[in-house]
């Protein structure tokens, strides 16, 4: 591969420079011991698949259409596991994440457009993740939601303090708090006693989907919020924490393991998407309750509709854990995106402490005048504003990963390519579709 041809500029320094090629891959060693020591950033990434952000359309599409949206669910997790690997190769093959590739490739001035898109993607995310945890808080501990908008500014430390005594300390906590997320909706399938053959049917994909407006709406909202384009450039640096050989067979290798780790990561955040809009279906449809898509109304009515007094708790306690994990993640994907577009490195504390401001005083002026049902539209605004975005990150990771100049015997194959750009383009169509919907609906 020329790589003076194949890129504009070369990277000044790695991506992540604290953590770069941090965790040692042991040689010779078994296919188990290769697995683990590659385990962990797909769960990074598995975490933008369970926020805040994607358990409104899921609790909504549950108590409206009961179990038949599940395959919605599956359709975009399989479009995820396909677009993550292609993010994992591009950071093995190129040494490159997303943003340093974007800004190796293109002009300044587009460069600069995309940094712009993807900050305030990020900023959205954040928001979500924001609102989210403020949320959990009110639930929990009957904390006003404006002070928990306020207390979710201090998590940055948590991240500084783990980064410091190593990359694997992180990924510990995130996959700890998934385990959480996890374990609560495992018990909370249990106690809805849901129609198995209900479920089984659910995701098989039905026409009606298709046919029926409002299923078609809440179905795109599913798709729409559930690849985030922030965890693009997140996989294609943390998969370079791994000290693998910098040869063809040692980058093969890396790919492999990586694509292995965040496909089952993704798996596992397929199980919490679908178990939340299952409990929604084997609780809220079941009972008549076919309107339920606040966060807040369906904390209320758990405990009392299924009869378990820890129900609504558990459902409180994983929706904390799966804020605090988003906003983890987030603080690394915009790191990741201001070192890669601008080439620019600041202390960690200060990004983050900007992007949290830019999330917390809207979050804070809503939420002081409109209350609960301010932040569920500043939510749903979040999610419009990341399905804008998510275009200008899936089609640049296609076409880097599909051009044999850049990544050589790597370059994706002609079915991988079709589908890529199909995904891409489906994307794009939908949530162009979405979006004009949402604003019809806001000024209608």
């Amino acid at each position: 591969m020329n790589e003076a041809a194949a890129w504009r500029s070369t990277p000044a320094r790695p991506s992540l420079a604290e953590v770069y090629k941090s965790i040692e891959i042991p040689q010779g060693a078994s296919v188990w011991r290769k697995l683990l020591a590659f385990a962990g950033p797909g769960y990074l990434v598995a975490v933008g698949y369970m926020d805040p952000g994607n358990w409104a359309t899921d609790i909504a599409g549950g108590s409206i259409f009961n179990y038949t949206l599940l395959c919605v669910i599956l359709i975009s997790n399989m479009m995820a596991m396909l677009l993550q690997a292609l993010s994992a190769k591009l950071g093995i093959v190129t040494g490159r994440d997303l943003a340093q590739a974007c800004r190796d490739h293109y002009s300044r001035p587009v460069g600069y457009g995309l940094w712009v898109l993807c900050e305030i993607a990020i900023a959205a995310c954040d928001l979500a993740e924001v609102i989210g945890s403020a949320i959990a808080l009110n639930l929990l501990f009957s904390i006003p939601l404006i002070w928990g908008v306020c207390i979710t500014a201090g998590d940055v430390l948590i991240l500084l303090l783990l980064q410091n005594k190593g990359f694997r300390y992180v990924e510990c906590l995130v996959i700890s708090l998934v385990v959480i997320i996890g374990g609560s909706f495992l018990a909370e399938i249990i106690f809805s006693k849901p129609d198995l053959g209900g479920v089984l049917r659910g995701f098989v994909p039905n026409p009606e989907i298709l046919r029926n407006p409002a299923m078609l709406y809440i179905a795109i909202g599913i798709l729409g919020a559930t690849v985030m384009p922030h965890n693009l450039y997140l996989h294609s640096s943390i998969v370079q924490t791994r000290n693998y050989p910098e040869t063809d067979e040692g980058k093969k290798m890396a790919i492999k393991y990586a694509t292995v780790d965040s496909t089952l990561a993704l798996f596992f955040a397929l199980f919490i998407n679908a178990a939340i809009l299952i409990v929604s279906a084997g609780v809220f449809y079941k009972h008549g309750y076919h309107e339920v898509q606040g966060i807040e109304k369906a904390y209320e009515l758990l405990t009392p509709l299924m009869g378990v007094p820890i129900a609504s708790l558990l459902f409180a306690l994983a929706l904390l854990a799966s804020g605090q994990n988003s906003t983890l993640t987030g603080t690394l994907a915009g790191q990741i995106v201001m070192e890669g577009f601008l080439n620019l490195r600041i202390p960690p504390v200060v990004r983050r402490l900007i992007t949290r401001l830019i999330a917390i005083i809207p979050a804070v002026i809503v939420t002081a005048l409109y209350g609960v049902k301010g932040t569920g539209q500043l939510l749903i605004l979040s999610q419009v504003i990341l399905s804008l975005q998510l275009s200008f990150a899936v089609f640049p990771l296609v076409q880097f990963t599909s051009s044999r100049a850049k990544m050589g015997p790597f370059v994706n194959g002609w079915m991988i390519k079709t589908v890529s750009y199909g995904i891409a383009l489906f994307i794009a169509l939908l949530n162009g579709w979405l979006l004009v919907q949402t604003f019809r609906e806001w000024f209608s």
